[in-house]
């Protein structure tokens, strides 16, 4: 199955929005990005692999005890988005430069890329297998 631009462009807003839930502390608007199965995993240069986080509660409480450490305003950028496959499990690339802003200062935390797969459920994408690949610790 080839994808349609509507489901390209359906999956590319998926990311977006996932991110912008984050930033925002939107944890409902985040859990509906992810499937019920959804895993994710992420790994810093040269350090173990952390996860996988596995199931959507697993992942969520993840986001939830990140947020809760967090004392800045991060900005999840999300950008140079492509199709690695396609079919019924299309896999996504996409780069993530991440800001924080803290005390009046913005400063530029971390970059990495994204590797995802996603399911359709009903008439929508989500979020089903994460990776990130960090350049660096923060």
């Amino acid at each position: 199955m080839s994808l349609t631009c509507e489901d390209k462009q359906s999956i590319s807003e998926l990311l977006c929005r996932a991110a912008y839930a984050y930033d925002e502390r939107k944890l409902d608007m985040l859990e509906a990005c992810f499937s019920e199965s959804a895993t994710f995993t992420i790994q810093i240069v040269d350090a173990d692999l952390i996860g996988p986080f596995e199931g959507r509660d697993a992942v969520m409480t993840l986001y939830r005890d990140s947020l809760a450490a967090q004392t800045d305003v991060r900005r999840h950028v999300i950008s140079n988005v492509f199709f690695e496959s396609e079919g019924d499990t299309p896999t996504v690339c996409s780069n993530l430069t991440l800001f924080a802003t803290e005390n009046g200062e913005c400063r530029l935390l971390c970059t990495g890329v994204y590797r995802d797969t996603l399911q359709r459920v009903g008439d929508a994408w989500l979020l089903n297998r994460r990776h990130l690949d960090l350049d660096s610790a923060y």
